[in-house]
């Protein structure tokens, strides 16, 4: 370990200086360790934290962050290390104690705490295993899943920065083999009522999912167990399988899975519209299954949808209703309303706009989930005019400066653009903390709309994170005479480990708008935004 300090202070001339520990050949997770440099920051007098592996992305992160140590530099992926700024005196023999014991912290033993080092142990340890769950990183991904699939193992591909071309092989190889190849960039799935990656405790039940859409599969599969419902399978593709170039193999390998489990009634499809001629093989393969089948294709052709036979959802929640009625063989009927009662609803619009000033005009929308980002946009656009983002409905809308808002705004923080070197936000929101800030700065914005998503894989408390930065934001805000409307919806369920009631309670204690579905969220955005403008 060496000190040596720094070039120019950042904050009123004040000296800070540079501490650098290198454990050589020493592997950690890289999850773990970005959640440990966010605990270390919290340190006293730690200005700057990176705890992590010696990958390119974290060389180049350490330069971002004004650590760009030559030693850092030199190091391999397989090096750890840790780096921090501090000021006024040398912390790094107390961060490096909490470092090691965040690392050696005892967890509950159990019998699942064997951590083979390779795929082939693993499948020797537990023989009967017929899934593969992979989180490597992208390079690293090709070789593993093939092993996996050559294996005869299902495999789930957490993984993202996979080559479209790996991707159409492993799924042509898994068809051949009659395996599932879901992702890559899979954050979903429920199999056998087992959870994977990110996902929420939801009820068994006879209505199957397959989605190319990660947050928008979980609040179908937790719509329908709120109306007293649940799921058999949930099989996730990842998002580029209805593209062209892969053609929907694994989304029509799920339809046909689906199609043969005698637990499974109803049949939902969800993606993004994909194109013409993947959605007529889709379709088809829907159609044979003779299986009762809603689509929602997220704005794409319903007409098509209609002329195959099948019910089109119109929104998430829309899906998920309509999925339901089938399941008990009632009618299906639309659901682009309210819960709550006309008077209720006038209610609300009147309390939020009566603090809002003149020159207070617009939305902010602070997504953790892409596909409710997407659907939120397609809701406000068609109410109050066009939304920018980084991931817009029209490409003229898109943000010149994804990091400042404009207008009418809703971000994806869940893009790869803020993931990299850092966690998904629904893992650690800091990144939404700091874009929240921000927002609350300008006196022009009206309406924040937010989701938290719950369940196993998410951080364990996403409301009590957000809401200090709110209510101080919300605080400083009235001290300069101006109003701030939050408006938020929550994808989970009471048995999810984070409780979706105590959530939801704590966010209406401090006043903030919860809407019962992400529909229902955004409508009640463009309610408030269409009588202020």
């Amino acid at each position: 370990m060496q000190t040596q300090p720094v070039e120019e202070q950042r904050e009123g001339g004040r000296e800070v200086c540079q501490s650098l520990e290198i454990r050589k050949n020493t592997y950690y997770d890289s999850v773990t360790l970005m959640l440990m440099s966010k605990e270390i920051k919290k340190m006293e007098g730690v200005r700057e934290a990176l705890i992590g592996m010696g990958t390119e992305l974290n060389k180049a992160l350490a330069v971002n962050l004004g650590m760009g140590d030559e030693r850092i530099q030199a190091l391999n992926p397989g090096d750890f290390f840790i780096a921090i700024l501090w000021e006024k005196e040398d912390r790094m023999t107390k961060v490096i104690k909490r470092v090691d014991e965040l690392l050696h912290e005892k967890k509950p033993s159990s019998a699942l705490d064997y951590r083979p080092v390779t795929l082939d142990s693993a499948v020797k340890h537990t023989p009967d295993a017929n899934l593969a769950l992979i989180s490597l990183p992208g390079k690293y991904v090709f070789e593993e899943a093939r092993k996996a699939l050559d294996l005869g193992l299902h495999v789930m591909l957490f993984s993202d920065n996979v080559s479209i071309e790996e991707e159409k092989q492993l799924k042509e190889l898994a068809r051949e083999k009659g395996l599932l190849m879901m992702g890559p960039d899979c954050g979903t799935a429920i199999i056998n009522a087992v959870p994977l990656a990110f996902a929420n405790v939801v009820r068994r039940g006879d209505i199957g999912i397959v989605g190319a859409s990660g947050t928008g599969t979980q609040e179908v599969s937790v719509m329908i167990h709120k109306l007293g419902r649940g799921v058999s399978q949930v099989l996730g593709t990842g998002g580029r399988d209805l593209k062209r170039e892969i053609g929907g193999i694994m989304m029509i390998e799920g339809i046909k899975a689906l199609g043969e489990d005698e637990n499974t009634k109803v049949i939902v499809l969800i993606s993004k519209p994909p194109a013409p001629e993947v959605a007529e093989k889709m379709l088809q393969a829907a159609k044979d299954s003779k299986k009762p089948v809603v689509v929602n294709f997220i704005g794409g052709d319903m007409e098509m949808i209609e002329q195959y036979g099948m019910v089109p959802g119109l929104t998430l929640e829309d899906t998920a209703y309509k999925a339901v009625a089938l399941s008990k063989g009632e009618a299906v009927k639309d659901m682009l309303g309210f819960m709550m009662s006309e008077e209720e609803i006038e209610a609300v619009v009147r309390r939020e706009t009566k603090e809002l000033k003149a020159g207070q005009r617009y939305l902010r929308g602070l997504y953790t989930g892409g596909t409710l980002c997407d659907e939120a946009m397609k809701l406000l656009t068609d109410a109050v005019g066009p939304i920018y983002s980084n991931i817009p409905l029209e490409e003229g809308y898109r943000l010149e400066n994804v990091y400042r808002s404009y207008s009418h705004t809703c971000i994806d923080l869940g893009d790869d653009l803020f993931t990299l070197n850092r966690p998904h936000p629904m893992i650690d929101p800091s990144y939404r903390q700091e874009r929240l800030k921000i927002e609350l700065e300008d006196e022009t914005v009206a309406v924040i709309l937010m989701d938290f998503v719950l369940g196993y894989g998410s951080h364990p408390d996403p409301v009590g994170e957000m809401l200090p930065i709110m209510m101080e934001g919300k605080q400083k805000r009235q001290e300069k005479g101006l109003g701030t409307c939050f408006i938020a919806s929550i994808c989970g369920t009471e048995q999810d480990p984070q409780n979706l009631r105590k959530q939801e309670e704590r966010l209406k204690e401090a006043g903030v708008v919860v809407m019962p579905s992400n529909a229902q969220a955004a409508r009640m955005a463009a309610k408030i935004l269409k009588r202020i403008l």
